[in-house]
């Protein structure tokens, strides 16, 4: 009988106080500064390049990590040493992966190295998805992509909002509507090189969290880009769009699994960042509880202080173990027959907003101050809910995956 373990071996754990030890040396020091600044903290990649964290070799790695684990054990270590600056870091993972996900070989070997750049010239990419009026709605998507037969070019016109990195990023990966009549299974991603004229960016969006991680409008006027920028091609495009519109006619059902699917396999990634913030706080409070003295004695004596630290304690390893889950049922390719990948990403963001909040009321009026981190934890802890699918769209997903209601 096979042995079951939560163990990490010992690669895993090299890998973990690897990277706890850059989250703790170079990471947290440098948070307030860029967190006050609201800009792309470009020296704190540059270090994370120089030892190839910030790297693709480095998530392909983690990724191809056999019990699923090294991902969100690596987001977990990151984001405690800071939200803001990790997500700068990680950010370029989300362009590499759509690539990776639907690109062929030459267009991975082409454009992945121009994202990251080299230590010595880091470069940063933005994946482009959202819309103004097209967040969790993906198929409301208005930006479109017609292509121009007698120039082998794709014409790309419309607005993206929410792109990490957008507008500085170095390459760019858009999503555009290629036939509306299919809804989200008639889009397609590009990939728009460098210095392509009518590609700007709009807004820079002033966050109440997550500061120096750059998040912009990306404004796509004429965006002219060459056949061979179609991650995938057109030959497969139109091979897929023809079975989209074929399955449409009998019952898509199938292919909503398929999607489903792959955001179920994403999104504990998203959990393991809530996980690291969350246990950022925890400790924060915990250590403060344990020095802070009142009436001769630390305030951890206090029993309401006590137990709030206990069930701290207690829903941060409750949603790791829900991270780990969906990350291994990922890996190994069991079916997400209950949602897994949404409960995890779900409690865990919920779990962040919960402990940093306790943490700011038992430092009390320190935890309101910027002199200690729980506050600019507490604010970074709101984007968990929200961006990868809000919490509101994790219930649907789990309570119609119950049902066996289609997912929509």
């Amino acid at each position: 009988m096979a042995e079951f373990t939560l163990d990490l071996n010992d690669d895993q754990k090299q890998v973990r106080d690897w990277l706890h030890g850059f989250a703790a040396d170079v990471i947290r020091p440098a948070a307030s500064e860029w967190d006050e600044r609201e800009e792309t903290p470009w020296p704190v990649i540059q270090e994370a390049a120089k030892i190839g964290i910030y790297s693709l070799d480095f998530y392909a790695q983690q990724f191809f990590d056999p019990t699923g684990l090294g991902i969100p054990m690596a987001m977990e270590e990151l984001f405690w040493g800071d939200a803001g600056i990790a997500l700068s870091i990680v950010g370029t993972g989300l362009a590499a992966v759509g690539v990776l996900a639907n690109g062929t070989e030459e267009q991975i070997g082409t454009w992945i190295p121009q994202m990251y750049g080299d230590a010595n010239d880091v470069k940063v990419a933005a994946f482009c998805s959202s819309e103004p009026d097209a967040g969790s709605d993906v198929a409301s998507m208005r930006t479109r992509a017609v292509y121009d037969q007698a120039k082998d070019e794709w014409v790309l016109n419309g607005t993206k909002t929410w792109a990490t990195n957008g507008g500085i990023a170095n390459v760019h990966v858009v999503v555009a509507v290629v036939d509306s009549e299919l809804g989200s299974k008639g889009h397609a991603s590009f990939i728009v090189p460098p210095g392509t004229p009518g590609l700007s960016q709009g807004q820079k969006f002033k966050k109440h969290g997550i500061r120096a991680s750059h998040t912009a409008e990306v404004v796509l006027e004429d965006v002219r880009v060459p056949g061979h920028c179609l991650l995938g091609g057109k030959e497969k495009l139109d091979q897929r769009l023809a079975r989209a519109r074929e399955r449409a006619q009998s019952g898509g059902e199938r292919v909503k699994n398929v999607a489903m699917a792959t955001f179920e396999a994403s999104r504990p990634a998203v959990g393991a960042m809530a996980v690291g913030t969350a246990r950022a706080a925890y400790e924060v409070a915990l250590d403060y509880a344990m020095t802070r003295t009142q009436f001769g004695r630390p305030i951890i004596d206090n029993q309401g202080v006590a137990f709030q630290l206990a069930d701290m304690r207690t829903q941060i390893d409750a949603a790791r173990l829900l991270v780990w889950r969906a990350s291994w049922m990922a890996t190994t390719g069991k079916p997400f027959e209950s949602a897994e990948g949404s409960m995890s990403k779900l409690y865990a963001s919920e779990t962040a907003k919960k402990v940093t909040a306790q943490a700011i009321q038992i430092l009390g009026g320190n935890g309101f101050t910027r002199e200690y981190p729980v506050e600019r934890m507490h604010r970074d802890a709101a984007i968990y809910t929200i961006f990868e699918g809000t919490s509101e769209i994790q219930r649907l997903v789990i309570a119609r995956t119950l049902s066996g209601m289609p997912i929509r």
